[in-house]
């Protein structure tokens, strides 16, 4: 094998184990519950709108999470609570499990929401629609007036959720 061809040899595997360091890990919402931790599920349970105030409270504000994935680039699907934007992008926003979280029903526990932010912003068409973020996690809390969260993604991308 020629000097050259062993240098692209090296380049090739360079480039691809940079490529591959990279890739998203896929995760899902189960992944970020310890093993062994029963999540509290807020779907059924009923709300009323009426008057400013909320009148539910977040269960289990001490949910443990999960430490692995801070600092890795992750993909999670989910939907939109947007906190930060304009008409045409939004900058800040929670992403949930399931449509109405935080919204409509009771918000889940804390290592079920993870507050997203996005330096440039990104368009979302529909709130009923659901999305895949893709970014940097860390196992970081957050709170705001409607929740508090057990994760953070700096977001890097979004896409439309594909089965």
């Amino acid at each position: 094998m020629s000097l050259f061809n062993r240098f692209l040899a090296v380049l090739f595997t360079c480039v691809s184990v940079a490529s591959f360091a990279n890739e998203p890990v896929e995760i899902f919402w189960e992944d970020l519950v310890p093993e062994g931790h029963v999540t509290v599920d807020t779907r059924n349970s009923a709300a009323s709108h009426e008057g400013a105030e909320q009148n539910w409270v977040q269960p289990n504000l001490d949910a443990p999470v999960v430490q692995k994935y801070n600092g890795k680039t992750v993909s999670l699907p989910g939907f939109v609570v947007p906190l930060e934007g304009d008409s045409e992008v939004i900058t800040e926003f929670l992403l949930v499990p399931y449509f109405g979280a935080c919204i409509h029903v009771p918000p889940p526990p804390p290592n079920q929401i993870v507050h997203v932010t996005i330096a440039d912003g990104v368009p979302i068409e529909s709130l009923y629609d659901a999305i895949v973020v893709t970014g940097v996690m860390s196992a970081e809390s957050w709170s705001g007036d409607i929740a508090k969260t057990g994760y953070k993604i700096k977001g890097i991308g979004v896409a439309p959720f594909e089965l």
